[in-house]
């Protein structure tokens, strides 16, 4: 079994070590490197190439925030999960917009991190449950405010449905496979999703899904 490559970075070093052996401990993951700064877990990154990068937001040289984005811009493939004790939306909102694939709190269990893991390194999106609460009053919020309506409006019944199918975390090949039609027409609607959206990364699109209802936020 091909274990998952995580690259852990904090700047608090009893943390980092306690999360170092909790995953080492698990079957199929194995700690690639770990990092107290951002400068460290880029350099770090291009040096090991993880499957996910297990981020920090507060670290010195460098936040969280702004060596995600640098992550994600040298290296695509890499996901990034951050975890924090920052129970603020508007971190949520930052970290969704540079290119993290999930976003989980301190305080969670150690289930629910290697529920996040694991959801990453597959190509999912992973947002710890009281955070998806936010982004379903944020939707609310956007709604009672008629800010949010028009581009929705825009979409295809179809379109729609694909877009339900990606925020359920469902890879290509398993929406084509439910909806009866090719991959390549699946890569067509999304890619017409996120023009009529205006929207650019996975995770955006989760974040939008989650505020029109299509997809639980308890899931």
């Amino acid at each position: 079994m091909r274990k998952i490559r995580i690259l852990v970075a904090d700047d608090h070093t009893l943390i980092r070590r306690g999360i170092v052996g909790l995953l080492n401990a698990q079957e199929d993951m194995e700690v690639v490197g770990e990092a107290g700064g951002g400068q460290e877990t880029l350099h770090l990154a291009g040096q090991t190439q993880p499957d996910v990068v297990l981020m920090d937001i507060g670290m010195p040289d460098g936040n969280g925030l702004d060596t995600t984005r640098a992550i994600k811009k040298q290296f695509a493939s890499v996901q990034v999960l951050v975890l924090t004790m920052h129970d603020r939306e508007d971190y949520l909102f930052q970290a969704l917009r540079v290119g993290a694939a999930g976003y989980i709190l301190k305080g969670a269990d150690v289930q629910d991190l290697l529920a996040g893991l694991r959801a990453v390194a597959r190509g999912e999106v992973y947002l710890y449950p009281t955070v998806t609460k936010k982004l379903l009053a944020d939707y609310l919020r956007r709604v009672e405010s008629g800010e949010d309506g028009t581009s929705f409006d825009a979409l295809t019944d179809r379109e729609r449905e694909v877009l339900r199918l990606i925020a359920q975390g469902k890879t290509s090949a398993e929406i084509a496979q439910a909806l009866y039609i090719s991959p390549h027409t699946v890569q067509t609607h999304r890619d017409h999703i996120m023009e009529k959206l205006n929207l650019h990364r996975k995770a955006e699109l989760i974040k939008y899904a989650l505020r029109k209802g299509l997809v639980d936020g308890e899931a």
